[in-house]
């Protein structure tokens, strides 16, 4: 009990003396000593900015391909949700099923330079990307193409001699050609060539 007692002595002591600062105790500023603005040190690595289309964890983030041509024929897809592990392959066959352009006449060009089948999108695509481009050469052009005019309509139009005054097969021919060599200067005058050296001929 010995203990009891000292504690209850102890507490009773405590209560007696006077609180040194009442609940509504506020100081005067003024008597505040001055202080120097407090710089905080530089941390030894800077963080990274989370960005807005941060991952989860666990979660494989997706990208939106785009494929597209201005030549003949004129093409504008866009794939949705493709995975960073998606082949140059697999974006050729949905582009097929897409246009009716046969695979192996497709060629996939990212920035100006032809990309192989083997490539994966991760190897293309930063690691803040959400969209990559790509463009497509078709090896012939609008007649590639399956189930289209130019096969069902053939009929249609001039054939043989005809074909050959015809503005558009020239254009045709300079478009064929510009794509295998990618010059315009150079397509432009094989073209005038083959057009001169026909009429000579004739």
């Amino acid at each position: 009990m010995t203990e009891v007692s000292f504690a209850k002595s102890f507490l009773t002591a405590l209560d007696s003396r006077p609180v040194k600062l009442s609940p509504d105790h506020v100081e005067d500023p003024k008597s505040y000593p001055a202080r120097s603005a407090y710089i905080l040190p530089k941390m030894p690595k800077t963080m990274s900015k989370r960005t807005p289309h941060a991952v989860a964890p666990g979660q494989e983030r997706s990208l939106t391909v785009l494929v597209k041509s201005l030549r003949n024929p004129p093409l504008d897809i866009k794939l949705t949700s493709q995975t960073p592990n998606t082949s140059i392959l697999d974006i050729k066959t949905s582009v097929s099923n897409d246009s009716g352009i046969p695979v192996d006449k497709m060629k996939i060009l990212h920035k100006k330079k032809p990309i192989p089948d083997s490539k994966v999108l991760k190897d293309l695509a930063g690691e803040d990307d959400t969209s990559i481009e790509f463009s497509v050469m078709v090896m012939g052009g609008a007649a590639a193409i399956k189930n289209t005019p130019a096969h069902t309509e053939v009929a249609q139009g001039p054939s043989g001699g005809e074909v050959l005054e015809t503005k558009e097969f020239w254009d045709d021919l300079k478009g064929f050609l510009l794509q295998r060599i990618r010059d315009e200067k150079t397509a432009g005058e094989l073209a005038d060539t083959f057009q001169a050296a026909w009429k000579a001929r004739s």
